[in-house]
């Protein structure tokens, strides 16, 4: 999978897309309207981070690029790619237990704490994708 170049997309399928991990300098872009929410995405070889309504909604460590995205109350279900490996963090229903699947693959069970967040360590290579897949337990 290559970067989002428009940063952030709606995709007919009703998910989003955004990241772009081979900027070599912060960008972002704000005021994005999707279904309703308003989306603001800041990205580059270091992170990338969304939000929606100003709200965290994503964050990765180093940036990654994102698509079909889609948060459900069941969970959130995406492709990731990036230059190396990368660990993103998710904001989800607080206090609450999530299966991990990272290419159909079960990673386990692991817990939100008090503020809702969920952090996965992926391992990432050049032009391949890895499918998320976090469902509440």
């Amino acid at each position: 999978m290559t970067a989002v170049k428009e940063l952030l997309r709606a995709n007919e399928d009703g998910t989003i897309s955004f990241g772009d991990y081979t900027l070599p300098s912060k960008t972002k872009k704000e005021g994005f309207e999707f279904e309703g929410d308003i989306y603001k995405v800041k990205t580059f070889s270091e992170i990338t981070k969304l939000e929606k309504n100003g709200m965290f909604v994503y964050e990765s460590v180093p940036g990654t690029a994102v698509e079909g995205f889609r948060a459900e109350e069941s969970g959130v279900s995406f492709q990731v790619s990036g230059k190396e490996d990368a660990q993103f963090t998710l904001e989800l229903e607080a206090d609450s237990e999530y299966t991990v699947y990272l290419d159909d693959v079960n990673a386990g069970k692991m817990k939100t704490n008090l503020s809702g967040k969920l952090s996965v360590s992926a391992e990432l290579q050049p032009d391949q994708t890895v499918c998320v897949r976090i469902i509440k337990a």
